[in-house]
Order: C-alpha cells, then structure tokens, then sequence
C-alpha cells in the first residue's frame, strides 16, 4: 500500500467533515468545498499553512509526535484514526520497512494458545491475526463459523467469507454493520502494516470480487471492532445474539483470541449449548475441510426449547 497516498486521502477526508463552528472558528464566506479550510486547520494546530500543506499532500515524514497530536485535536480525530494517524507518519519514516515487513511475517499458533481454546468448552473461541485469517478454534468456534469453514478453501478468512461468500448475508443478519466494523478495523492494520504483501493482496482482491467491499474501502472510515454484538443465523440452531470481545495477546503483535458468549439464561445461551453437543458428535480433526459435514442439529434436529415445549403438553 502507498502511505502517501493513504494520508492523503484520509487527512483530506478527515478535513472535510469538520465545521468551523465544532472547532469555535467564525465562518466568513461561502465555501467552496465542505469543511475546513487548510489555513484553519494549519491555525487550530499551530503549524504553517505550507508545512500542513506538506502533509496533507502526504508527506508525514520528520513529523513530531507534538505536531500530530495538534493535528489530531485540530481534526477532532477519534482514538482509532489517532492511531491510524501515528502509523501512518511511522511508515513515512526511515526504517519502516523493515519494521514493517518483520511484522508480517507468517504469524504461528503460540505453543498453549491452543490448550487454552480447547479449555474454553462453553464458548466459541478462536485465533486471528491481522490480516483476519482463523489459525485456530475450539471445536464450538468452528461450530459456530460453520458456513465460513464451508467456504474457505485452506485458513478461513473472515473478510473473504463476508464479503464473497453468498451465505455470509444469510449467517450475518447484521451483514451491513458487521462489514462496516470490518473494513474500518482493516484499514487500522493497512496503515500499521503498509509493506505486508499479503495484507495488500487480500485489500486488492476485495476491491476487485466485491462492489460493497470496494464503495466501503473507499469511505476511508478508520475504527477498532474488539467488542460488541453478532447477531447471526446459525443453520443448526437457528438466531443467535452473542457477545463477542477481542483480546490481543500483548507478546505476539497482530494476533488476537476472538471469544462469543450468550447471556446465561436467554435463548441463545441454550442454543450455545445445543450447539456444543452437536460440535461433540463431528468427529471431524481440527483444519479438516468442513464443507462436506451435514449441518443437521444432533439427533432428532429440534432445538431444545421445541423438546421442552414436548415436556409440557
């Protein structure tokens, strides 16, 4: 990826939102373009109109830590886009390149991280790196991702299975949300791995396959997705809403343990568990190709709540 090119477009981007009077500056004239003039901002960040001139043209490089931190106040920028900010000024540096190309070498499943998803028998769990690749699962997190597994060819993906894969708009029943988080925490890892080939391999290859990938990518929004809610529909036990969170593991940069958890009683908790037994009697190894399995529920295929149902009448 061009990080000049990256900045430019996002610090223009990022200039053309703000209004004079969010930042407490007087409005004289009509303009011609919406949001801040270059002069404003240069002002709010007290740096010259040329040199912010230099850097919006893309050239971050020699910017101190002070003058991007003035810059992102001047822009009113969330914690996330500071972030892509600092990146981006880090790969417009001298020796970021090898920096850069160290972190994205080929990321290996620590030893124990596997140990400790398979602890997690209750809850889906798995791993993901940067480019959002699943390294690995716990048989319930590859119940749970059981359409995604069916898609991919070799590691699954989750970017792939979201935006290419026709059944993602079937298994995501908050398809445009959970895209929208998608690409906006993926520019996040554009801009902190600008030299990874592969990285920039799979941006190019959804830009190509995937109008809606390519429209979203084009919107230049940057924000973290480490927490929230998936709501989904499962082919074995039907709607699901789970909370998920994203904990990084501090000593592997660019890995991270995903976990899905149902709030204890509700439907979805049962369904969890329902789901469990049915991950039990797939005899199938772990990184075996799932595409094949029969995704029918275990037994008699009812959900728990229809045999209850059964109990009382």
């Amino acid at each position: 990826m061009d990080h000049r090119i990256e900045a430019r477009e996002f610090l223009t981007r990022c200039r053309a939102r703000v209004r004079v009077e969010q930042v407490g500056l007087p409005d004289f004239g009509e303009r011609r373009v919406p949001g801040l003039r270059r002069e404003e901002v240069a002002i709010l960040a007290g740096v010259s109109v040329h040199y912010y001139t230099r850097l919006e043209r893309g050239d971050l490089s020699g910017a101190s830590a002070s003058v991007l931190d003035a810059l992102a106040r001047a822009l009113l920028l969330s914690a996330a886009e500071r972030e892509h900010l600092f990146n981006l000024a880090a790969a417009a540096g001298a020796g970021s390149r090898s920096r850069a190309e160290h972190r994205s070498s080929p990321l290996r499943v620590p030893a124990g991280v596997q140990q400790m998803l398979d602890a997690m028998a209750d809850v889906p769990a798995d791993l993901r790196n940067h480019r959002r690749d699943v390294l690995t699962a716990n048989p319930l997190g590859r119940a749970l991702y059981a359409p995604m597994y069916q898609y991919c060819v070799g590691t699954a993906n989750v970017a792939r299975f979201t935006f290419l894969s026709p059944a993602a708009r079937e298994f995501l029943r908050d398809w445009d949300q959970t895209a929208d988080g998608l690409v906006a925490s993926l520019r996040i890892e554009v801009g902190r791995n600008p030299h990874d080939r592969r990285l920039s391999d799979l941006i190019g290859e959804l830009s190509t396959r995937s109008d809606d990938f390519r429209i979203r990518w084009g919107a230049l929004r940057v924000r973290h997705h480490e927490s929230g809610v998936k709501r989904l529909r499962h082919p074995v036990v039907g709607d699901l809403d789970l909370s998920f969170q994203v904990m990084t593991l501090p000593e592997q940069p660019g890995l991270a343990v995903v976990v899905h958890s149902a709030q204890p009683g509700s439907a979805s908790h049962d369904a969890l568990r329902f789901l469990a037994s049915w991950a039990a009697e797939q005899e199938r190894p772990c990184g075996t190709d799932t595409g094949s399995a029969d995704l029918q529920s275990p037994s008699d295929g009812r959900r728990p709540e229809h045999r209850d149902e059964e109990k009382h009448q």
